[in-house]
C-alpha cells in the first residue's frame, strides 16, 4: 500500500453538494483499507456561500486538514472558487473544474458534484464499479440513475 498521504480540497457553494462528495469520497477511501480523515469549513454555506471540505487518506493520516501547499487534488464545483484556495495549492496540485465536463450532457445541474468525483476517479486508481456502490449507498435509490450517468459523464471526460 502506498505510504503517502494524499490530500484533496473540494470547494464550492452551499447546496452544491460539497459535503456529499466528502462522504463518498471518505467512505470510499476507507473501504480501501485507507485511513481517512476529513475537515469542512461551512462558513456562509447556509446563504449559497463558499464551503470547502478536505479528504485526506493512506496508509496513516494524522490531521484531517490539508496543510498549505499540500493539495494534491482542488476540485471546484465552480471556476469563481479558484481564487479562494489557488495559494494553498502547489505547482503539482491538480486542479479539477466544471469546465472540463460537457455540462450540455449533464441530466441534471444538481448532478455537477458526482460529474466532478468522476473527473477526480480518472486519477485515483479505484474502480467504477466501486465508486458507484459508495454513491448508491449515501444518494437515495431515486437519484441513482441521474447520477450514475453524470459519474460516467465525468469519468470518460466528454
Amino acid at each position: 500500500m502506498n505510504e503517502k498521504v494524499t490530500s484533496i480540497k473540494i470547494a464550492g457553494l452551499g447546496g452544491m453538494g460539497v459535503l456529499t462528495s466528502t462522504q463518498i469520497l471518505a467512505d470510499l477511501f476507507f473501504r480501501q483499507g485507507r485511513d481517512v480523515k476529513k475537515a469542512e469549513v461551512h462558513g456562509m454555506s447556509q446563504r449559497g456561500g463558499s464551503i470547502c471540505s478536505d479528504v485526506r487518506f493512506g496508509k496513516k493520516v494524522f490531521s484531517p486538514m490539508v496543510p498549505a501547499g499540500e493539495i494534491d487534488f482542488l476540485v471546484l464545483f465552480q471556476d469563481d472558487q479558484l481564487p479562494l484556495y489557488e495559494a494553498e495549492c502547489s505547482p503539482q496540485t491538480v486542479i479539477l473544474k466544471p469546465d472540463q465536463i460537457d455540462l450540455e450532457k449533464l441530466g441534471n445541474k444538481r448532478a455537477l458534484n458526482i460529474a466532478m468525483l468522476g473527473l477526480l476517479s480518472r486519477y485515483l486508481d479505484v474502480s467504477s464499479e466501486a465508486w458507484l456502490e459508495v454513491i448508491h449507498e449515501v444518494l437515495p435509490e431515486k437519484l441513482h440513475q441521474v447520477n450514475d450517468a453524470a459519474f460516467e459523464l465525468g469519468r470518460s471526460g466528454v
